[in-house]
């Protein structure tokens, strides 16, 4: 069962993708996906035997609330950062998008690890702020402050949309 911490991500995200994509612009969902026996998991999980995300289970799939297309690409990562050993750097070369807009769960993992990479790649990088959010409350608010202003800009949906209009 979805936490609310999850539903209102996916809420607050499907706000965003339906007038980002009218718009014009490209919308690349990033998901998580293992292989059952672990061998491509993080060594935590495989000393752990963690098996979550895994291929072919409902957890590994995209919310159907996110308001996903078929002809949106999707990168299947394995690791934090949506750019390690995966194609985003591919498909960003093929759609030019202006920058990138960062939505999703762990701010403090994920999202964080991502935007440094982006950043790294001399991307502008906007975190969506109605659209990220993290279980632990302690890291997210250290992970908003490091990256403020210095890795990525931080802007409500409001102030996103705003910019396109």
């Amino acid at each position: 069962m979805a936490s609310g911490l999850t539903v209102r991500l996916v809420q607050s995200i499907h706000e965003l993708v339906g007038p980002m994509r009218r718009s014009g612009c490209p919308i690349i969902w990033v998901r998580q996906e293992f292989e059952p026996d672990l061998s491509d998991a993080f060594p935590e999980m495989r000393a752990k035997e963690i098996s979550t995300t895994i291929r072919g289970t409902d957890g590994s799939q995209m919310d159907a609330g996110l308001g996903t297309v078929p002809l949106d690409a999707v990168v299947i990562k394995k690791r934090y950062s949506a750019f390690h050993r995966t194609n985003l750097d591919q498909i960003r070369s093929e759609l030019k998008p202006s920058g990138l807009i960062l939505a999703g769960i762990n701010t403090h993992a994920c999202i964080r690890t991502t935007a440094i990479d982006a950043y790294q790649r001399d991307w502008t990088v906007i975190l969506a702020s109605d659209c990220v959010d993290s279980y632990d409350r302690e890291h997210y608010d250290i992970s908003m402050r490091y990256m403020k202003d210095k890795i990525a800009s931080i802007m409500t949906n409001e102030e996103i949309l705003s910019r396109l209009g």
